[in-house]
């Protein structure tokens, strides 16, 4: 019987009742912890073992999470997921390109954080491709959206509904997978209204005209159609 390959967590925080607590509910789910104080301590476990994933606090003393992050994508390109109290603090973060993939916020709620933790493992790290279908852009290296040049401002839930989309153009994705990759992100159960919410913020800001019914996606400039009744599709006559 084939083995199954047991993913290396690397825990970054200078609170060691939160990192022993992240530890033990982390080993239940069937990883493999490993624990530093700071940024220095964290650079060096990196460099002795084989981490899949590093969980990092923004906030420590003697190396900060950002200059231990940046300092780890000189060599290395596993996912990393950073922790903070302020949810508006690691946006600014992320938004400036600062090697993260992904954020929890204080206090942590196990679920949300294993959850995290499998959807980052899934993408395998900071992608460096990006789509470009018809004028719409999406560089998932620094997270950035563009149409026909200009950049399109999306909130964390839309730009991972966008990523489902363009990852599987022209294919119908149901409902229930959609709810499902949402779930996954937010770490929270993602209601059928909110859903059609989210796909109508959506369109408003990639489609030319979002007004125009779902069932005619042939217009140009529209992206997002209703997918034969099932789901939605993405891309089609494009």
């Amino acid at each position: 019987m084939e083995s199954k390959q047991i993913n290396h967590v690397l825990i970054v925080e200078d609170d060691k009742e939160i990192r022993e607590g992240v530890e033990i509910y982390l080993r239940s789910q069937g990883y493999e912890v490993f624990q530093a104080a700071d940024g220095v301590e964290g650079l060096a476990v990196i460099e002795r073992e084989e981490i899949h994933l590093a969980i990092v606090d923004v906030m420590m003393p003697r190396m900060d999470g950002i200059q231990m992050t940046i300092k780890l994508r000189e060599k290395y390109d596993f996912p990393v997921i950073f922790l903070s109290a302020k949810s508006e603090e690691v946006d600014k973060i992320l938004g400036l390109n600062m090697g993260a993939d992904d954020y929890v916020t204080k206090p942590l709620r196990p679920r949300e954080l294993v959850a995290r933790i499998k959807a980052a493992l899934r993408k395998g790290g900071k992608a460096s491709s990006s789509f470009n279908i018809g004028g719409l852009l999406v560089d998932t290296a620094s997270g950035i959206v563009k149409k026909n040049g200009s950049e399109i401002f999306l909130s964390a839930l839309e730009y991972r509904l966008l990523l489902v989309f363009v990852s599987n153009p022209k294919s119908i994705i149901t409902r229930d997978r959609l709810l499902n990759e949402l779930w996954d992100a937010a770490g929270e159960f993602v209601t059928d209204n909110a859903l059609t919410v989210y796909i109508k913020r959506l369109r408003e800001k990639i489609e030319d005209d979002p007004g125009s019914p779902e069932d005619y996606p042939d217009r140009p400039g529209n992206w997002i159609s209703a997918g034969g009744g099932v789901g939605r599709c993405f891309g089609i006559g494009k």
